[in-house]
């Protein structure tokens, strides 16, 4: 799992009928842009949670993705007290 922020769509005249409905937005992460398939409706600088791989895959219904957005972040807690 990874954490990002969307910064913007991308859009395909054509795509896998099981993204039908879906946006595949650009999420900026530590690691750089990835391309994610939305499935909860985050948008625009909105904080996310990432899942990737076959996490991804199940997650979406076996759709045809290698990334998918699992969550809205609300917060991050940074330091947990013992």
């Amino acid at each position: 799992m990874e954490i990002g922020t969307v910064t913007g769509a991308v859009w395909a005249t054509r795509k896998a009928r099981q993204l039908t409905g879906h946006t595949l937005l650009v999420v900026r992460t530590d690691q750089g842009k990835r391309v994610a398939a939305d499935f909860v409706g985050a948008g625009p600088g909105d904080r996310v949670l990432l899942v990737s791989g076959s996490t991804a895959r199940i997650y979406c219904e076996d759709s045809p993705v290698d990334t998918a957005i699992a969550a809205i972040l609300d917060q991050e807690v940074t330091h947990v007290s013992p």
